[in-house]
């Protein structure tokens, strides 16, 4: 990778769980990209704090650097503890094995439930096998690792910079260790003090209800779509009675694959942004044309998997320890059948992009963090918080509320774009650059005048 060719890289070391002294440490991940043009005078750096959690961190410096997040200034990059290249790495690839599977089964079906319950088993088995404390592997001990990175590299002040569990991250840092925070920025948020599994329901209605609006509100789009909530609806429901069984090529190329298309793989597929939103409304009539090409060969791209790159142990960890206490599996089919009245329970039942997640906290067993982890963060530090209104796996309203809390606060809503807005957006590029240099009085002018780009026009 280009950006790592003169980087500074190495290696934190930092203890595993800091409620046991004097026990095990692990080592994370490190690199500092300088400044492509560094100013006249020294910038504070940004550091990043990826999504997930369990993404691979390193992955995303190329949609960091062409966003110009090290234009002027340094950026650092470090792998989240259990990630892709720290020790130990907390990858599953008995779970990438099970993805790469799974597109020939029901979504929920039995048959993929057992499956993937056995490759979490088999994952933490190995883990704990290998002595790694999977209760160490939480938000709070994650903020701890970039409060010891900054006196590590002996750095005054910095900027953080995070998306998605990032966000997340980024404000239980901001609240836990404020010392040294020049600025914040979070991207796609997830607020950690209303963040459960039953919550992600209302984020992706919210972001559907958004594309269906847009639709409507371009004529062509309104024309050729006229009632796209209830064509979802019916193409759901039809789904899961009948599932569809073909054979597709991956989009990257190769033999055909077994794909099975139900209702509750449809909206999966919706929530990962595959298709991509301006191509919805078009896949949608086509597929109740009787052509499920698009929402085919998205299933079919998941059985290419890269196995052993993202840290589902990090994942479980956090999930099972933050978000899942408190609410139980009828809490999530309360919670879907709010958002999508009249879809079946078989697919309102699965918590979207984290099916079986209960029973699969039930095999990984780690302590209940929800009463530490669940706390709003109150602060000053000035802050620039982002939402696309296209995002459905975190709802764009619930930026609001973190706002209201954060008291030198911008918070910008960028039209017509999903999840992880600044690498798609080059106006929240430019208000991101402006809020790094000047992070009291940021110029969001270029939001004003933002619509979402035309869907996709098929002829009728």
């Amino acid at each position: 990778m280009e950006a790592l060719s003169n980087a500074r890289c190495g290696l934190l070391e930092v203890p595993e769980n800091r409620s046991r002294p004097g026990g095990r440490t692990i080592k994370l991940a490190v690199a500092v990209i300088p400044a492509v043009t560094p100013a006249k005078t020294a910038q504070e750096p940004v550091v990043f704090l990826a999504g997930g959690p369990g993404a691979d961190t390193f992955d995303d410096i190329p949609f960091l650097v062409d966003s110009g997040l090290n234009k002027d200034r340094e950026l650092i990059i470090m792998a989240q503890r259990g990630n892709l290249y720290d020790q130990p790495n907390l990858a599953c690839p008995e779970v990438d094995r099970f993805n790469a599977q799974a597109v020939g089964l029901g979504y929920d079906a039995d048959k993929a439930q057992q499956l993937f319950l056995k490759a979490v088993k088999d994952c933490r088995y190995r883990l704990t096998a290998a002595g790694i404390d999977l209760s160490a592997y939480n938000t709070t001990e994650n903020a701890a690792d970039f409060a010891d990175l900054r006196k590590a590299l002996d750095i005054p002040q910095w900027n953080v910079y995070g998306y998605s569990y990032g966000s997340d991250l980024a404000l239980t840092y901001l609240r836990l260790h404020p010392e040294g925070v020049r600025a914040v920025a979070i991207d796609s948020i997830v607020p950690p003090q209303v963040v459960t599994l039953p919550w992600t329901w209302g984020s992706t209605a919210e972001g559907i209800d958004n594309i269906f609006e847009a639709c409507a509100a371009q004529p062509a789009c309104k024309d050729r779509y006229p009632d796209l909530p209830r064509t979802l609806t019916e193409q759901v429901r039809k789904l899961e009675a009948q599932p569809l069984t073909l054979n597709v090529a991956p989009p990257s190329g190769g033999k055909p694959v077994k794909v099975v298309l139900d209702g509750g793989a449809l909206l999966n597929l919706i929530v990962a942004f595959t298709p991509r939103p301006k191509d919805i409304p078009a896949a949608l009539a086509e597929l109740a044309n009787g052509n499920p090409e698009r929402f085919a060969k998205a299933r079919a791209a998941g059985s290419v998997q890269k196995v052993g790159e993202f840290a589902h142990g990090l994942t479980n960890s956090v999930a099972c320890s933050e978000w899942a206490p408190g609410y139980s599996e009828p809490d999530v089919l309360k919670a879907g059948r709010k958002a999508f009245p009249g879809w079946p329970d078989t697919v309102l039942a699965q918590v979207p992009q984290l099916p079986f997640q209960y029973p699969a906290c039930g095999i990984w067993d780690v302590p209940d963090r929800a009463s530490v982890q669940r706390v709003a963060t109150v602060s000053s530090v000035p802050a620039l918080v982002i939402s696309g209104t296209f995002d459905v796996k975190t709802g764009a309203s619930w930026a609001k509320g973190v706002a209201r809390n954060l008291s030198g606060s911008t918070d910008i809503q960028v039209p017509g774009i999903g999840h992880w807005v600044v690498p798609q957006s080059p106006c929240a590029q430019r208000v991101l650059a402006s809020f790094l240099a000047r992070p009291t009085a940021p110029d969001t002018s270029c939001v004003d005048s933002l619509k979402p780009e035309p869907f996709t026009i098929i002829p009728k």
